[in-house]
């Protein structure tokens, strides 16, 4: 077997904002399952072999950190098969994008914030090669 990552889990401040942004910009990924724990709603969403585990925040005020300075996760990488169709219906739902320069002859991405400020990229491979997939030279 090939490994690969079956899930995250994220802290997200609303659930249901967290599952209209993915099923926004990837639409074929579904709820696999919505809980409740004492202290918090949690939920999986994603496909049959992947998936994100969201639970929501327990209550408080302020969150102390900086996003790519202080630790904790910075973006979360999705490949789909159409970065242009994503764009389209996250900007559509009013989506934020980072605007960063992306420009790769292998590759498309993009990067947009949902609305806690979790950044989010979004991937479409131009390349079955793994060499040019993977190609860091650029």
């Amino acid at each position: 077997m090939k490994p690969y990552v079956e899930h995250a889990n994220l802290t997200v401040r609303h659930l249901e904002d967290t599952i209209e942004f993915l099923q926004t910009a990837i639409p074929e990924f579904t709820v696999r399952h919505l809980g409740q724990h004492p202290m918090y709603r949690w939920c999986h969403i994603g496909t049959e072999d992947t998936y994100l585990a969201l639970q929501e925040v327990v209550a408080r005020d302020q969150i102390d950190r900086t996003p790519y300075r202080d630790l904790g996760i910075n973006h979360i990488g999705l490949v789909v098969d159409d970065v242009v169709q994503v764009r389209e219906r996250l900007l559509s739902a009013g989506y934020r994008e980072n605007d960063m320069e992306t420009t790769h002859p292998s590759r498309q991405r993009i990067y947009f914030y949902d609305r806690d400020g979790i950044e989010w990229e979004f991937t479409q491979y131009l390349s079955d090669d793994p060499l040019q997939r993977n190609d860091y030279a650029l």
